[in-house]
């Protein structure tokens, strides 16, 4: 390599690592945010560590940033040579990303020395191996949630995080979704609409979905399968529903909804019980419950608050959303569109509401038809609650603002939406469900549970 490309690759590892150091809260001289306007030195060379269907969801959402991203892929790495680490190394080719493939991960970390961060997309109990690993290496890590599938995993990425100093972003991506933001910033925190929260539901519901099964052409030789944790090719290609390996949909899908819940009532959960188990798959093949009900416990300033969670893989009735009821209104928030409203209180006086729809916090509510008055409704009718549009909308990849974040906060240019301690909360509090229906019982939360 010629002397003057070893300057230019030494000058952005200095630039991305002392702008990182911006991104944990120190202050950068006016010098140091000038270079950023140099492209070429804001660019973030990036590796994709794991890129089954969950992997090139991330992909596809960064690709999506525009060419002008600055994030160039020079490394992907996947156990699945002949379907996954091939499809997506033949994509990347197209869009001009020169990069090498591996299947394992610590010769990408060995022979890798021009990157600046690692994307992680493996199965939940690959990931503590993998972030500790690459952090020592002294790379920015994004990790795709659950954090891990074990709470002594999770401690040791924080842990290696902090000895590291560098950046681990966990993927609750709802924490950088502007809808979500908006509705902590404006109607949680600000107008304080729902009031005092007592209750908040959530729910993700799926239909029926048969087991991943590949044609044997595509099959991992057993001997990698086996180095890699897995005993068949159909534990590898659903490894979600296996002990050891994953949590359960309690983890794949209620980590992101039971996240909000703490963030949004700021606090953590005091208490657990949980309903669940097997109750329409085949036990052998789907060790972890397919059917979940939750019941947490809040306390927040205003008092206590119940939260109850439910996932369901055999019927798809409402989709996904939380609801968020106070005693003067409610918040219904989704990631699907169209979910978004905020309802006030039959009994709450509607000029209370006017202020926030001329400040634009809300928008006004579409005109109803003409209603009965309470003298003649039938007992069995009920006034609907006047329902307010909320002023923001989102239509773009769910993860892409999540990584936007997460490649900005390199950069200098913000603060990690959900760094490693965030993400080792939401751990404890959905792991714990697992535990709860194992044992029967409901299970109590001590604060320092929450820490590392």
């Amino acid at each position: 390599m010629s002397e003057k490309k070893n300057e230019e690759r030494m000058d952005r590892r200095e630039f991305l690592q002392s702008t990182a150091a911006a991104g944990a809260g120190l202050v950068l001289a006016p010098s140091v945010f000038a270079q950023s306007t140099n492209a070429k030195k804001d660019n973030i060379n990036v590796a994709l560590l794991g890129v089954g269907e969950q992997g090139q969801v991330l992909l596809n959402a960064i690709r999506k940033m525009g060419e002008n991203s600055g994030i160039r892929f020079k490394a992907v790495c996947d156990i699945w040579q002949t379907h996954n680490q091939k499809r997506v190394s033949r994509m990347l080719k197209a869009y001009k990303h020169e990069h090498n493939t591996y299947i394992d991960y610590k010769e990408m970390l060995d022979k890798e020395k021009d990157l600046d961060a690692v994307i992680i997309a493996t199965p939940d109990f690959w990931h503590s191996e993998h972030a500790v690993a690459c952090l020592k290496a002294g790379l920015h890590v994004y990790c795709e949630k659950e954090m891990s599938n074990t709470l002594d995993g999770a401690k040791k990425m924080v842990q290696a995080a902090k000895e590291t100093g560098k950046l681990l972003q966990i993927g609750h991506q709802r924490r950088s979704n502007p809808i979500y933001q908006y509705c902590y910033d404006k109607i949680i925190k600000e107008s304080q609409l729902l009031n005092r929260i007592t209750t908040i539901n959530g729910q993700w519901n799926r239909a029926v979905k048969p087991d991943r099964k590949m044609h044997p052409k595509f099959d991992i030789e057993a001997d990698i399968l086996k180095k890699y944790g897995f005993e068949s090719m159909a534990q590898f290609l659903n490894w979600r529903w296996y002990k050891g390996l994953g949590g359960g949909p309690i983890v794949d899908l209620g980590s992101h909804q039971i996240d909000i819940f703490s963030w949004f009532l700021e606090a953590n959960p005091k208490a657990v019980m949980a309903s669940g188990g097997t109750d329409y798959y085949d036990k052998k093949t789907h060790q972890w419950y397919d059917t979940v009900m939750a019941v947490y416990e809040f306390q927040t300033k205003k008092g206590v608050v119940r939260a109850f969670y439910q996932t369901l893989t055999t019927n798809s009735s409402n989709g996904y959303f939380e609801k968020f009821m106070g005693d003067e209104g409610t918040l219904v928030v989704s990631e699907s569109a169209g979910q978004n409203k905020i309802y006030r209180e039959k009994w709450v006086l509607e000029t209370k509401w006017e202020k926030w729809v001329k400040l634009g916090v809300i928008k006004e509510p579409a005109k109803a038809e003409e209603t009965k008055t309470d003298a003649v409704l039938d007992s069995r009718e009920t006034i609907p609650a006047p329902s307010y549009e909320l002023p923001v909308a989102f239509n773009d990849p769910y993860h892409q603002p999540h990584l936007k974040n997460f490649f900005d906060a390199i950069r200098g240019k913000a603060k990690l939406n959900c760094p490693a301690e965030i993400g080792y909360e939401t751990a404890v509090a959905v792991l714990k469900v697992n535990e709860a229906i194992e044992k029967g019982c409901k299970l109590e939360f001590k604060p320092e549970e929450f820490s590392v």
